[in-house]
């Protein structure tokens, strides 16, 4: 009999015989590789079609010229058309404006229009000019023309030729669709308009978007740029498409790594798994492999054996992960879209692309993680010796080598370490190397502790002269501790990683909804359409309106500090003087009111801003509002989880007195007693604008924004799905696994006799006892673990903080679920175990 064919008689015959662990086990790498893989495809294919969808709008533009607002005077136009070096100028126009009827929900009731001079555009963004009719070339420049992406004209149910009513400030107004954008990405929902006839129908008379800018041959494009930047000052950014990327990137940077990072970690659980399973298999066949060495196997033919093993079912279970990893993406963009339900890429609808090199880098993840998993009982197989191998009972004694204490102790310990390091290019690195550590040092510290506790537990229970059977299990337990702890090492890694995730969710969840109490008091909350403001005749008609205990003014507007960052948001409100505790949610960084100086403004900047842009409490920074730029103080920080990049609030009074601008675009309502929100809001559209203001209840956006949470979140609560998913899977194959080993102990205990149903017993008491000090040590290292996210990973990558809260009746539902789970398990192997006949269970004991 020749090597390859000893080699699958030993690999296809203990797969048949324990094809239920073996298939446990596959089906915990295929999950891992599945969700990393098809959380990849998703964000890779939103996040191209997005910047696609990008790059289409801003054409074949060397350079873009834009200011630190939305918005800057068309005057610079003039200057940059005539400069020396650009060959075309291509001035746009772009914002978003309501549309009447459509659900306020997650931005779905705006469209983005774009206005463009079609003479200069057609040089430089063609893609951006519209369809007419033939005959029709002038359409282009009618000032009630409009033209739509074919996703805009499917979701505002409209085609060519049709009228669209549309919101600007307080006015509606009437456009004809003139024809299609037949060159716009799919789900793209945007409208070009001639820029003349777009400032004119929405009050934006007089400025500019960006400004594109074509140059000569032979212009060098670094040099230019430096040099126009120079020339602009600091109230302009000249940038390049690759800014634009840059840009793009970093709005989802985060996101999309964490998500690929608690995927990798719940394919790391699998490792676990993928470990019982060897470690068992060894176990169970450590007399064949002796008496195979013992006929001339060497010791690299069984390390190569068992590691074939595991690289096939590495192989096996990589390649299922990446065929259902890719079908998960494809119905996941269905139902959630590109997105997952975040808004970061909102419009786009891409096509999942199937790259070879992307899926060869998670087959050899999956692979190596088996592998990984496989490596150190192979190890043991080929370094026992064969004389003290052939002797039964030596199992624990062997498993003791896979678990020295020091190596958990030293990985217990660099996690702690990792804990306390800064990010790395803004990701929390650490952070996530931190919590591979605890969950490695965890889970091998495992027989020291079952070892200790269950000693413990059976000294007192002998004490007290307590049942066989019960002493039996806590025998078993105590003294061969080794073997118990394979059992609780997959129960352990993936109830600690249940535990970690569903603390953080609930935090966060917990976190938001105390904070929109805090960032919402008022009873309405009134606002202009997209694109227009709250005159001072409209502000005076709404204040004087009856029925109002308070109302206050707020004004927004976007500004750009850093042309590689998204905009950060600016709010212009009411601020109490006396306690800016009372309007804001501040932490516990701030300079109290008594101790502001005078004649100094202050502003109050979020948690991103102090991590992002480095703005200190006391210190002073310049921020470009006004016509120049002035100086503020930094006050205090505040909690805003609703702007990840940034967000700054001021005084109202301090704004217009620098800016000039007495508009606002918001207005919250605090309703006198009595007054229902239903009267209210028919007071309100009695007005003449009445029918142009979007009003919303606080609670109904409140809940809102919980919905948005939930869907976000949608994958991360797959992901706890998936980790308990596992953990059932790891009970039920280790403990199947360990009573099928134990058979020969069974017929010695029916020998001397114990009778079949004590010993079920028994089996059910091990598996209920294992759990039950399972899930407490998860409970404990998913609790640590759960720390790492809440204080390190989300701060570092997200730039906000939340307080701690524990989801006890979810966590108690789960427990009591594998408790059950564990006990009916060992109960069902412990049925076919004992189910055969006793002479033949002890017939090979030696």
């Amino acid at each position: 009999m020749n090597t390859a064919t000893l080699s699958r008689w030993l690999l296809f015959g203990e797969w048949r015989a324990h094809l239920v662990q073996v298939t446990v086990a596959l089906i915990a790498i295929a999950i891992g590789v599945a969700m990393a893989f098809s959380i990849h495809l998703i964000n890779t294919a939103a996040f191209n079609e997005f910047s696609a969808a990008s790059k289409s709008l801003s054409g074949q533009s060397d350079l873009q010229v834009r200011g630190r607002k939305a918005f800057f005077d068309e005057a610079l136009y003039s200057l940059l058309a005539r400069h020396d070096g650009v060959a075309v100028a291509n001035p746009v126009l772009e914002f978003d404006v309501a549309i009447p009827g459509k659900q306020q929900n997650r931005n779905d009731h705006k469209l983005k229009i774009i206005g463009i001079d079609m003479f200069r555009a057609m040089r430089i963004s063609p893609d951006l000019l519209g369809l007419v009719e033939e005959g029709k070339t002038l359409d282009r420049l009618a000032d009630d023309a409009i033209f739509l992406s074919p996703a805009a004209m499917e979701w505002l149910q409209v085609e060519q030729g049709d009228s669209l009513q549309l919101n600007a400030g307080l006015q509606a107004v009437t456009l004809r669709v003139a024809g299609g954008l037949v060159r716009a990405r799919a789900g793209q929902r945007i409208a070009v308009m001639d820029i003349g006839a777009a400032q004119w129908r929405f009050q934006q008379l007089g400025v500019l978007s960006r400004i594109e800018l074509k140059l000569r041959d032979g212009v060098n494009h670094a040099a230019f740029k430096a040099k126009l930047a120079e020339e602009l000052g600091e109230a302009y950014w000249v940038t390049e498409a690759v800014d634009q990327e840059k840009r793009i990137a970093n709005m989802s940077r985060a996101y999309r790594i964490n998500l690929n990072m608690l995927a990798l970690v719940a394919l790391f659980t699998g490792t676990f798994l993928v470990f019982s399973t060897q470690v068992l298999s060894v176990i169970r066949r450590r007399q064949q492999f002796a008496l195979l060495r013992v006929l001339g196997f060497t010791r690299q033919q069984l390390l190569r054996q068992i590691m074939t093993e595991g690289g096939i079912l590495g192989v096996s279970g990589s390649l299922l992960g990446l065929a259902l990893g890719y079908a998960v993406a494809v119905l996941a963009i269905r139902l959630l879209g590109g997105d997952l339900g975040t808004n970061f890429f909102p419009g786009v609808k891409p096509g999942i692309h199937f790259d070879p090199w992307d899926a060869g880098i998670f087959f050899a993840v999956g692979l190596g993680v088996t592998l990984l998993g496989s490596i150190i009982p192979a190890l043991e197989a080929a370094r026992a010796k064969p004389a003290l191998a052939l002797r039964s009972g030596s199992e624990d004694t062997a498993m003791a080598k896979l678990s020295p204490p020091w190596f958990a102790l030293i990985c217990l310990s660099i996690a702690a370490l990792f804990t306390q390091l800064p990010p790395v290019f803004e990701l929390p690195i650490f952070g996530y190397l931190a919590i591979v550590l605890l969950l490695i040092g965890g889970i091998a510290l495992m027989p020291r502790l079952t070892a200790g506790f269950f000693s413990a537990v059976l000294a007192k229970w002998q004490y007290h002269q307590s049942g066989a059977v019960s002493t039996l299990a806590l025998a078993r337990l105590a003294n061969a501790p080794n073997q118990a702890a394979i059992a609780l090492g997959g129960i352990l890694a993936s109830f600690s990683l249940m535990v970690a995730m569903a603390i953080m969710v609930t935090s966060f969840r917990i976190s938001i909804d105390n904070w929109l109490g805090r960032v919402l008091p008022a009873d309405l909350y009134v606002r202009a359409a997209a694109s227009g403001d709250l005159q001072t005749d409209a502000q005076k008609a709404i204040a004087g309106l009856p029925g109002f205990d308070r109302v206050d003014f707020f004004r927004t507007q976007q500004l750009t500090l850093d042309v590689n960052r998204p905009e950060i948001t600016l709010f212009a409100r009411p601020i109490d003087k006396a306690d800016a505790r009372n309007t804001l949610p501040l932490t516990d960084d701030m300079i109290a009111s008594e101790s502001l100086p005078e004649n100094v403004m202050s502003v109050w900047v979020s948690e991103a801003m102090v991590d992002l842009y480095g703005y200190r409490v006391g210190e002073r920074v310049t921020l470009p509002v006004g016509t120049a730029s002035n100086e503020f103080l930094v006050a205090g920080v505040w909690r805003d989880y609703g702007r990840q990049f940034g967000a700054i609030q001021m005084q109202l009074a301090d704004y217009q007195a620098l800016t000039g601008d007495l508009g606002v675009n918001t207005v919250a309502l605090w309703l006198q007693p009595g007054i229902s929100p239903d009267a209210a809001t028919a007071g309100l559209r009695q007005l003449p604008f009445g029918a142009a203001l979007e009003i919303s209840r606080s609670s109904d956006m409140r809940a809102l924004s919980l919905e948005i949470f939930d869907r976000s979140f949608a994958v991360t609560y797959l992901l706890e799905l998936v980790a308990v998913v596992i953990g059932l899977l790891g009970v039920a194959a280790s403990f199947s696994a360990q009573t099928l080993a134990r058979v020969k102990e069974f017929g010695m205990l029916r020998h001397i006799g114990v009778m079949r149903r004590q010993i079920l017993v028994m089996l059910a008491a091990e598996g209920g006892l294992l759990t039950a000090l399972g899930m407490v040590l998860g409970f404990l290292l998913g609790w640590s673990i759960s720390l790492i996210l809440v204080f390190i990973v989300n701060p570092q990558s997200f730039h906000w903080t939340m307080q701690l809260h524990l989801p006890w009746n979810w966590l108690a539902m789960i427990a009591v679920i594998m408790l059950v789970a564990a006990a009916l398990t060992a109960l069902l192997a412990g049925r076919r175990a004992v189910s055969g006949e006793v002479i033949h269970a002890v017939r090979e004991d030696w």
